[in-house]
């Protein structure tokens, strides 16, 4: 399958970007960042928050669907998260079993649960029985925590827990985000689950890390993150279909009205204090692809009023190359 997935990205890749992202094309779905689940029910303003396309059908403004993702470490607690979130609406919920940050994996959530298959499994389980049938509840896992040793076993639990899809990011907890990512371990599992779908995570920047990727690790289907964000392009490119920013000069003109598209989001949701960070990130990811967002990012790197950050992406924004 070629089935193109839009990471999450905690603090940058939330529901504002993943709007500007999917307007470009080339996404099939996204994933929400994660929802913190400990002892309770959340109340329906937390979903809400963290993924408002549950008011738009599940879907992003572009059309494009959105999994809701939950993390935690208690079977029955996740299991009526999970329940409300299919009673909203959403298209499905994704399990988080690789979060690499300390603050999650201190509090038994993220990459550490890799160290239990059996409780993964367990999770799994719960979470599938507990909303509808036609509700696809997937989960995402690293290559293990401090090594690979678990990967196989928790591989096989989450197949036989009936997970409809397992996402894999090439890379144990301890690795990080350094690179390389181990796409070839991702085949391993594949070979050890064969009847469930496998999408591949991690170090995709360009086309020819799609093709090597896929190479590797045997799957067609990808999740891109960082990549992504770098170039909004790039799922359409690694498509083969006509990329609107192939060339990096040409293509920045699509750049600036999705800057000022995710601006205008970020103010409904961000402290003012904080919203010219998000927009120096995207900018500091961006100038990996085009020599204009290195530009833009000197001249609004140091800018934190927002009047300013505005008129500096609005300017951009009506700028046409000749």
């Amino acid at each position: 399958m070629s089935l193109i997935l839009l990471a999450p990205m905690e603090g940058l890749l939330d529901h504002s970007l993943r709007d500007a992202l999917t307007l470009v094309g080339g996404i099939d779905r996204c994933v929400t960042e994660f929802i913190r689940v400990t002892d309770r029910l959340l109340p329906d303003r937390v979903f809400l928050r963290v993924m408002p396309e549950l008011l738009n059908g599940s879907r992003t403004a572009a059309g494009v669907p959105v999994r809701a993702q939950l993390l935690g470490s208690e079977p029955a607690v996740l299991a009526d998260n999970a329940a409300r979130l299919a009673e909203l609406g959403a298209e499905g919920v994704d399990l988080n079993f690789g979060c690499p940050a300390k603050c999650v994996n201190r509090h038994r959530g993220g990459a550490v649960l890799l160290d239990e298959p059996e409780l993964v499994g367990e999770i799994v389980a719960t979470v599938r029985r507990a909303v509808p049938s036609g509700v696809p509840v997937s989960a995402k896992m690293r290559l293990g925590n401090r090594d690979e040793d678990t990967m196989l076993d928790v591989a096989r639990a989450i197949a036989e827990a009936g997970a409809s899809e397992l996402v894999v990011h090439g890379r144990t907890k301890l690795q990080g985000y350094k690179p390389p990512a181990y796409w070839d371990r991702i085949a391993h599992i594949r070979a050890a689950v064969p009847a469930l779908p496998v999408v591949a995570n991690g170090e995709v920047w360009t086309v020819d890390d799609a093709q090597r990727c896929r190479a590797e690790s045997g799957t067609q289907a990808l999740m891109l993150g960082r990549g992504m964000v770098a170039d909004p392009g790039l799922a359409l490119a690694i498509r083969g279909q006509a990329d609107p920013m192939a060339d990096p000069h040409a293509g920045w003109r699509r750049v600036p009205p999705l800057l000022a598209r995710y601006w205008q989001r970020v103010a409904l949701h961000v402290d003012a204090r904080h919203r010219a960070g998000r927009i120096k990130q995207w900018l500091n990811l961006l100038r990996r692809r085009f020599p204009e967002a290195q530009a833009l990012y000197e001249r609004i790197r140091t800018v934190n009023d927002t009047r300013e950050v505005e008129a500096l992406l609005f300017g951009a924004a009506q700028t046409r190359p000749a």
